[in-house]
């Protein structure tokens, strides 16, 4: 063991995802090893606090795109082509059966609430995220203060905000962040401007007095009391605050495959973390029946990961 050479654990994680993905993804594995050995492209959130009428105009010179609303445009469309193929298929079954079926002449008039409803529209308006274009990885300069000392964006990787949108916050919910830290996240659910009150927690200290620099960082003092950051542990909210909330965003520690394969720093498959490592599921599992268990019976629960593994994914939800 002395003599040995020392194996650094990128190389380890990087082995263990090409033994268990090419098995998974089989022919997708060599694209998606690819993307998660490229530099990491970041997304801006944009922080409504902020006067961002500038920010946006400077972003869009650089042809980047707020990627949130273009997704809701496109479920839009989508929606209408769905709605418009069914509309002419009953047409052409009226044909055979005469007074049954809607008309393409009538869909085209179909009321708005005849349509369905555009993707997560009560927040899309309020969360703005923009991203270069598929392919360029070019860096955003770092944020500035406004004149009130609030920065204008938030730099993070843009897939981390789709739990945020898939959350679905509704106006005046009592929201739990369960894994908060370092706030990403946190910051995307006040960004939709809903929230009644959030509840922000994280077991490490450390990581959550990061998430109150954040805060002071992009949100105004009075839209902070609405927010209480805590440090316990996850798996014990269930019996702390039970039945409590009406949405529950469940972001478990995981073996976050990105960082795994490319950083040395706090690397889950060091070999000193193995037994952690293999435990990740069992910590997944706890933290997200807490999570549920602290739901208001109609309440809702986002689970995710930053891994594709399909035992901290879909192994956990069964």
């Amino acid at each position: 063991a002395a003599v040995a050479p020392r194996i650094p654990p990128t190389r380890l994680a990087l082995h263990h995802l090409d033994v268990n993905y090419s098995l998974q993804l089989k022919d997708l594995w060599p694209s998606v090893r690819a993307g998660l050995l490229c530099e990491q492209k970041y997304g801006a959130l944009l922080n409504s606090f902020s006067p961002v009428d500038r920010i946006t105009q400077e972003l869009e010179l650089l042809n980047a795109t707020d990627f949130v609303s273009e997704a809701s445009k496109k479920a839009q469309r989508l929606q209408w082509a769905a709605a418009t193929e069914e509309a002419e298929r009953g047409e052409s079954q009226s044909r055979e059966r005469p007074g049954e079926g809607r008309t393409a002449m009538q869909a085209e008039t179909m009321t708005q609430a005849e349509m369905p409803p555009p993707l997560l529209a009560s927040i899309t308006s309020n969360i703005k995220c923009y991203t270069f274009p598929r392919g360029d990885i070019t860096r955003f300069r770092p944020a500035r203060p406004d004149t009130l000392g609030l920065l204008n964006y938030y730099l993070m990787d843009a897939a981390s905000l789709l739990p945020v949108l898939a959350l679905n916050v509704q106006p005046d919910d009592l929201v739990l962040d369960l894994c908060a830290a370092p706030g990403g996240k946190t910051l995307a659910l006040l960004q939709t401007g809903v929230c009644g009150h959030l509840a922000a927690n994280d077991v490490s200290v450390s990581r959550t007095k990061r998430l109150h620099q954040i805060l002071h960082s992009y949100i105004p003092k009075e839209i902070r009391e609405i927010v209480s950051v805590m440090s316990c542990d996850g798996r014990d909210w269930g019996q702390l605050q039970g039945g409590t909330f009406h949405k529950v965003l469940v972001d478990v520690p995981c073996t976050t495959d990105r960082h795994s394969v490319m950083e040395e720093d706090n690397n889950i498959f060091h070999k000193r973390r193995t037994k952690e490592r293999q435990m990740l599921p069992m910590l997944q599992l706890q933290l997200l029946m807490a999570g549920i268990l602290a739901t208001k019976p109609g309440g809702e629960v986002v689970y995710s990961t930053c891994s594709l593994s399909p035992l901290q994914n879909e192994y956990v939800i069964e």
